[in-house]
């Protein structure tokens, strides 16, 4: 993840000096993270690829207002969804879509090498418990766990309240923990009858 400091240097350069550099820098630090976000909405590779396509096109464009904004990355997140959603309400014009009921995809959530620990069966799970949460919290998950946004600008992302973004993470963390939890009597068992 691109640090603090480096997208506001950025920010600072593209409204400053037309830095077509910089943009190209941050496009490409932002490039893959909204189009999965897009992709969680929408589910079509082609049109998310326009959606943040359309944001890096109205960034360009309004470059000389990027100093207005205090934090560009959830700027660029809000950007998306809000592209994301109009996307979605033009191809469905009769019906409106809640975010509620939009499916959310997930990347692969644990990249560290110290997660990358976790045995297959755990990390099955792990997924499996994930996939099965309900679609607002999977993506408010998303966010926090995958994108590391904090509470606050999850809350901001999606115009919702921080304990709102609280209360999700708590019923994901507690649905997650109670799939991987497994007997460790019965698993000593199985092994020592091998």
């Amino acid at each position: 993840m691109i640090a603090p400091a480096r997208i506001q240097f950025l920010k600072e350069r593209i409204a400053r000096y037309d830095d077509q550099q910089a943009y190209r820098e941050l496009f490409q630090a932002f490039y893959n993270p909204l189009l999965q976000f897009s992709m969680g909405f929408i589910r079509s590779r082609q049109q998310a690829e326009e959606v943040v396509s359309d944001v890096f096109i109205n960034i360009w464009e309004k470059r000389k207002r990027l100093e207005g904004i205090t934090n560009l990355r959830v700027y660029l997140y809000s950007a998306t969804r809000n592209i994301t959603l109009n996307y979605i309400s033009r191809q469905n014009r009769i019906h409106t879509t809640d975010i509620d009921e939009l499916p959310i995809e997930h990347a692969a959530v644990y990249m560290d090498p110290e997660r990358l620990l976790i045995t297959a069966e755990m990390k099955r799970r792990i997924n499996d418990a994930i996939l099965k949460l309900p679609s607002r919290c999977r993506l408010i998950f998303k966010l926090v766990r995958e994108d590391e946004f904090k509470y606050r600008e999850v809350a901001e992302v999606l115009n919702i309240s921080v304990k709102t973004v609280e209360a999700q993470m708590t019923i994901a963390l507690k649905k997650i923990g109670q799939a991987i939890v497994f007997d460790v009597r019965r698993t000593f068992k199985l092994k020592s009858r091998q």
